[in-house]
């Protein structure tokens, strides 16, 4: 499961917000707070590039499968034309979950037929989308 940016939010909002127990004071809150710190941080630049990356996945791979449709099948086609007309993450997230299904689908497909050509193309596909999709982590502190 991939959390949404909003339930990173909510728990870190509860993490501050429930008092902890004496007990608990020093390095677990030091810790506890650092981690809170970390998943701001990442839900920060998840805010800034989010939608457009995602709206960039989904046409990449859209055009993929409209491109693969001659030669898989047409009902690739409707896979493809998957759109979010709304563009929230949540609705551009629903959007690419059909579309991924469609992708591996015609992975699938292309592995068993030895197109490897197309399997190159996708493998390229994969790669893009994880670059889209990174988060880039602080540097460590000196010390």
């Amino acid at each position: 499961m991939t959390p949404a940016l909003s339930d990173i939010l909510r728990g870190n909002f509860l993490s501050l917000a429930i008092p902890a127990p004496v007990e608990s004071q020093g390095d677990f809150m030091t810790g506890k707070v650092a981690v809170i710190a970390l998943l701001s941080l990442l839900a920060a630049q998840e805010a800034e590039r989010g939608s457009q990356s995602r709206v960039w996945e989904n046409a990449a791979i859209a055009a993929l499968l409209r491109d693969a449709a001659a030669t898989y099948g047409p009902d690739l086609l409707a896979v493809a034309d998957t759109a979010a007309e709304d563009l929230s993450i949540p609705a551009l997230d629903a959007a690419n979950a059909t579309l991924r299904r469609g992708l591996i689908a015609l992975h699938e497909a292309v592995e068993a037929a030895g197109d490897l050509p197309r399997h190159r193309s996708i493998i390229a596909l994969y790669g893009q989308m994880a670059q889209a999709r990174r988060l880039d982590l602080p540097p460590l502190p000196a010390g």
